[in-house]
């Protein structure tokens, strides 16, 4: 699969990594343009590209991850991303991006907010309840009863499908917590967010 990552922080440079570890082909940008991206896309090797902007890095993705700031989200160009799968990562802060009513006053979710903005686009919530540091170090071959859990959230059950793999290839197990709506059980502040469940810690809690 072709994963494109809009972002360069922590989890996208994170996930980059552990794509590129399990054969993926990723393609990267950021906001400081793509000489800036030279020492990550060398250190990841030959499945690793550095893209000049957002719709070019959009075109290369068969999936894009958005690993950005979430006050970003309006400035994304929509055009770029009609008929992808497009993983939403990001998280809704008030005192980072900026009080929301509709939000504030839990009217819609924040991927529901992503999705009306990137028209035609598959969005899924996924990637946004773990601590980067776990992304890239605690993934488990399947089976092991070790291995941690993380969370979907979408209306299209092919894009889920996508995301699942992809969750699955770096060492994760899944639960789908149904359409994107439900995605609010992800968001901060929620029962999983920032948790390390393995599949029977969240049975027996559930």
């Amino acid at each position: 699969m072709h994963v494109a990552i809009i972002g360069s922080g922590k989890i996208g440079a994170t996930l980059a990594r552990r794509f590129t570890e399990t054969g993926h082909e990723v393609t990267i940008v950021n906001s400081r343009g793509a000489e800036s991206l030279a020492p990550l896309v060398g250190e990841l090797g030959e499945h690793a590209h550095a893209a000049a902007d957002i719709a070019s890095a959009a075109a290369a993705g068969d999936v894009i991850v958005l690993a950005v700031p979430f006050f970003l989200y309006d400035q994304l160009p929509a055009g770029a991303f009609a008929g992808k799968i497009v993983v939403d990562a990001t998280n809704y802060f008030p005192g980072r991006d900026g009080p929301l009513a509709d939000l504030e006053h839990d009217r819609t979710t924040s991927s529901e907010l992503i999705a009306a903005h990137l028209v035609g686009a598959h969005v899924v919530k996924a990637f946004n309840t773990m601590v980067w540091t776990q992304l890239g170090a605690d993934g488990r071959p399947a089976g092991d009863r070790d291995r941690l859990l993380l969370f979907v959230a979408g209306d299209d059950a092919d894009a889920k499908a996508a995301v699942i793999a992809l969750a699955d290839a770096i060492g994760f197990d899944t639960i789908d917590h149904g359409g994107l709506a439900a995605g609010r059980a992800q968001q901060p502040g929620s029962a999983v967010f920032g948790t390390s469940l393995t599949l029977a810690q969240a049975s027996r809690a559930s």
